[in-house]
Order: C-alpha cells, then structure tokens, then sequence
C-alpha cells in the first residue's frame, strides 16, 4: 500500500553505493599474502586496550567487531592476528577505487574512506546496459586494479539512501537493487536501527509515537513524522528519503581547513607541542594552497587529560597562504591558554578562505612573495615524491612522535591533496 499523499519513487534505480568490506584489514591482506584467510584486526595499537578499527571478514565471524579492545578481540579467538593500520595503503585503495568509478560517471562522491556513491542521472542518456552489469564490471576491476583480495558490496536504488541500504544487505560481496516494486518486501526485514541514519536516539523518538518497524516508518503520515516525531524539517526528509526520492546530495561549500592529532604520549612540554603543531599546520596547508585558497583566521581547540576543553579562533592582520604563516597566527592563539596541563589532543584549523589570488601582498614586503614560491615548491616536491619528503626544520624528527593517521568517515584530505 503506497501513501496517497507522496507515492513510492518509481524512477528507474541510478544510484549505486559501492562499500568495500573490511576494508582496513583486506588492504593489509593484499600487500601481505601470508595474512590471507587468517582472522585479522587492523587496531589503532597494538596493545591490550588498542581499540580494533576494522576485523577482517575471516575475524568478522567469531563475532569480532570494530570498536572492540584488542584483549576483547583476543578473548574470542586467542590467534587473533594484530596489525596497526598502513595508511599508505588504505589511501592507495581509496585512491584507485575513486579513479575507477570516474569512468563511469560525472557525479562521483566518497562518503567515507572505503564507500563511494555514484550517481548515474547525469549520463542516463548513454547508459545502454543494466546497472547490474556495470556493477559487475566495477567488481571485476576492483579485483584486476586494486587487489585481488579486496572484496565489495553495491547497492543500486533511486536514491542514496536506498543504495546504501542495498549495499548491506549481503555482506561481504553483495550485489542488490532496490526499488518500488521489492522495497515494502526489503523493508519488512529489516530493523529500524538497520536504516542509515537512525540512530537510537531517533530509534526510541520513533517508538514513542508507536513506529516499530522501517514498514511502519514508510507508511506514517507526513504530519506524524515532521509535527510529533522529529519535531523539525527532518521529519519531511525522512518521508520522502525513505520513498526512495533523493534528499542527500547536497554538496556543502568548504569553510575551513583543519588537522587534529590525538597524543599517543601526552605532553605538556611547549617546545613538544609547537612542534606538534607545525607539522599539523603544515599538512593543513598544503591542502589550503592546494585549493588555491588563502585564509584569515585560526582556530585553536585542545582536549587536556583531564577532560576538559579549551579553544579559541582569531582574525589575524594579514591572509594566511605559507605554511610559516599559518603556524606564525597557530603558535599566536595556542599560547593564550589559560593554564598549563597535560594535552591528549590537539586541533588547528583555517577559516574565513578566500581565493589565494585576491589575497593582498604587503606593497614593500618582497619576501611575502618569495615565500608563496617556496611553499608552491614545496609541495609540488612534496606531490611527487610522498608527503613530508621535504619539510620545515622545525618538523625534524616528528616521523614517530605524530604518527599518521586516516579516519573511516574523513575523506577530505585525500580528495584535498591526491585527487585534484
């Protein structure tokens, strides 16, 4: 039974989620041949409380999970095998999975590190095959241009909430379309907590107005879902979200720049952390000017030991482009904290961009200029041959003590700086 006020989408499904499963540890299996098939989990560290960030499939079914302590992985399977994550090679995935979707699309979007949406309403015209097959096509290529032992699920649906809803559904290696004609059948198996984006807190909103089910979501009224159970906007975009009508695709202007580093060994010491601090600038920067962007202001956010919190943003005098600048207005805010203690994390960021072109050179200073040409060549150098192959002589020595690192959700870097 379809809503009479808002049908079921029934558009032809040219949306296609691609997920690639397990994909922090089955990127350390293909580099590493002796690890396949074993039960594996890529950890932030290799210790006892080190928190898993990605089981492999094998380690997936002794109920293994991410988020899990390493001791907690160990006490389900004692063989479990522990590796820190290679960034490198997680980046070459992404990298080569992005280039390989472009193919076939103009709209290609990563939604995380190891998930992409592409969107095939710009090039319906010329599609003279079954997305299905092209799925295939993109498996088959994943195997052939990434790695052999890389393994993904896709979903296809008129929407991208639909497509990743068919991307889970037979994991590892699924390969599902939704649309109006199966997804009341799809639905009726699923759990609210099942639906990206619902979460419990919106799971237990849902259940006090007497909606238990993602079948009983499909069919509340408008009125109930904006009025009563969201209170807000979001209840419209739930209605037709999950009618399989596109919500999602919004493509929000960037504001800002940031870089964030968790201390493994927590300092206080203001030398440590200014150095800190530079190669953070420094990795932030290269993605400003990468950009082509300049910016006034800094912001300063810092996480002590003790839980407590303290940030502050400025407008400095002058656009920020060069590395030396942006540390030069960081180092600025970072020492009017207020206090001295212990810091667990530390975050900097740009903000108020503007087109590095229009940013103002001082009339009289020529070494502003010669500075912009500088950093430029530091990062083409940097481009070519890896990232801090060259660097500020403030950073010497930091390749140990702020240890690289990638995120599932944040992909921003990657598109910032290997992409282009």
């Amino acid at each position: 039974m379809e809503t009479a006020d808002l049908p079921l989408n029934h558009n032809k499904p040219l949306v296609m989620h691609i997920d690639l499963n397990s994909c922090f540890a089955t990127a350390m299996q293909q580099a590493f041949p002796h690890l396949r098939g074993k039960p594996l989990a890529v950890a932030a560290y290799n210790s006892p409380r080190g928190c898993i960030l990605a089981p492999s499939i094998e380690a997936k079914r002794f109920g293994i999970k991410t988020g899990m302590r390493v001791m907690e992985g160990k006490h389900l399977y004692k063989d479990l095998i522990i590796r820190t994550t290679d960034v490198q090679l997680v980046r070459d995935v992404h990298v080569r999975l992005k280039r390989i979707t472009r193919d076939y699309s103009t709209i290609v979007s990563p939604k995380s590190i190891d998930e992409v949406v592409i969107d095939f309403n710009p090039v319906q015209i010329v599609i003279r095959r079954p997305l299905t097959e092209i799925a295939s096509e993109i498996k088959a290529r994943i195997k052939k241009e990434i790695g052999e032992w890389i393994v993904c699920s896709v979903g296809i649906g008129t929407n991208r909430f639909l497509a990743k809803t068919a991307a889970g559904l037979h994991k590892p290696n699924g390969l599902d379309v939704i649309n109006h004609q199966n997804i009341r059948h799809i639905y009726s198996k699923l759990k609210l907590v099942d639906l990206n984006g619902i979460n419990h807190r919106y799971q237990a909103r849902l259940n006090i107005n007497g909606i238990f089910t993602p079948l009983q979501l499909l069919d509340a009224p408008l009125d109930l879902l904006k009025k009563q159970v969201f209170q807000s906007i979001t209840g419209f975009y739930w209605y037709r979200r999950i009618r399989g009508y596109e919500i999602d695709n919004v493509e929000f202007l960037r504001k800002s720049y940031g870089q964030d580093y968790a201390l493994g060994k927590q300092t206080s010491d203001p030398e440590e952390l200014s150095r800190i601090l530079m190669k953070l600038c420094e990795k932030m920067g290269r993605r400003l000017r990468r950009s082509s962007k300049a910016a006034n202001g800094i912001h300063i956010a810092i996480l002590y030991n003790d839980y407590s919190f303290w940030h502050r943003q400025s407008l400095m005098n002058q656009p920020m482009y060069a590395t030396r600048d942006l540390y030069r207005g960081a180092q600025l805010v970072f020492n009017q904290q207020p206090y001295k203690k212990v810091v667990a994390k530390l975050s900097v960021a740009c903000y108020d961009l503007i087109p590095s072109a229009k940013s103002q050179l001082s009339l009289f200073d020529e070494g502003d200029d010669k500075l912009r040409k500088v950093s430029d060549a530091m990062d083409s150098i940097n481009n070519k041959y890896g990232e801090f192959s060259i660097t500020p002589a403030l950073m010497i020595g930091l390749d140990n003590t702020v240890i690289d690192r990638i995120a599932f959700g944040a992909v921003k870097e990657l598109e910032d700086l290997y992409l282009k």
